[in-house]
């Protein structure tokens, strides 16, 4: 069957009360669309929930083990590149990311109208509405090193100030490097063209490989016109086990791009900054 929007959220012993929250907010979307809940979890209780709302857009996938977020993703996007799943559009999205109405129709409506985007990110805020810097250049690994081992306060902000694109006003509507993985808006050719995530990253960077995939063939754009919030956020600041599985999916992002030479990233990053007059 045909759909203007296929939706894909993985989900691991998620909240009852997120999951609702976040299904109400695709509630909203206006559009011939198909949710797919991709659960990791050992258990199958997020069934009961999708059961009882008893809706013909939301399709329940147990996958009875935890491969990571790119493979539960894939799950779907498995689907639609063999053809059992067709649609112009789809959006990769986290369960805990919340928004009002109209914000999938205004992003949808802009790229539309801009054929050569291939994926796009709205402005993202905290839970206390601060704005997060979602729009970055391609990392480094002093980028990541600084921030979680390296604890010079001056030196690492001074860092996350070029990293995470702050001299730009995030208000502008601008073709970025990346952007963040927990609301990606994508053509669905973009996978017949790019391929699917990288399940080597179990989780972290899946999406930085992915958006720099995307980059390499479309164009990855910004829209700051509309806004959604993200509740949670860099839970690999709070367990050691997130921290070695970060530090992992770092050393798979370099070892394939690139740890000193990295032209792609010397030319994207020279191409933004540029943009904005920033010279160093």
């Amino acid at each position: 069957m045909y759909y203007d929007l296929t939706i894909s959220i993985v989900t691991y012993n998620t909240n009852r009360e997120e999951l609702l929250k976040v299904l109400q907010c695709l509630e909203k979307v206006k559009l011939n669309k198909k949710i797919f809940i991709s659960d990791n979890s050992e258990n199958q209780d997020i069934k009961k929930v999708i059961e009882e709302l008893n809706s013909n857009q939301i399709e329940y996938i147990f996958n009875n083990s935890n491969k990571g977020f790119g493979a539960g993703h894939n799950v779907i996007i498995n689907k639609l590149l063999n053809k059992e799943l067709d649609s112009k559009y789809h959006l990769i999205m986290n369960s805990d990311v919340y928004f009002e109405e109209d914000v999938v129709e205004k992003l949808l409506d802009y790229m539309s109208n801009h054929e050569k985007i291939g994926q796009i990110g709205p402005r993202i805020t905290g839970k206390d509405g601060t704005l997060t810097y979602s729009c970055k250049l391609f990392p480094t690994p002093l980028n990541l090193i600084m921030r979680r081992f390296i604890p010079l306060k001056k030196i690492v902000e001074k860092m996350d100030y070029d990293y995470e694109m702050r001299w730009y006003n995030y208000k502008d509507i601008v073709e970025g490097a990346l952007l963040s993985g927990c609301f990606m808006l994508l053509r669905t050719e973009v996978f017949e063209k790019v391929g699917k995530f990288d399940e080597k990253y179990f989780m972290y960077l899946e999406d930085y490989d992915f958006c720099r995939r995307i980059g390499e063939k479309y164009e990855v754009i910004y829209y700051p016109k509309v806004e959604i919030m993200h509740e949670h956020a860099k839970s690999s600041y709070k367990s050691r086990k997130m921290l070695l599985i970060h530090i992992k999916s770092a050393l798979t992002y370099f070892n394939k791009w690139g740890w000193i030479f990295d032209k792609k990233r010397s030319e994207t990053n020279k191409k933004l900054k540029k943009l904005y007059n920033i010279n160093n």
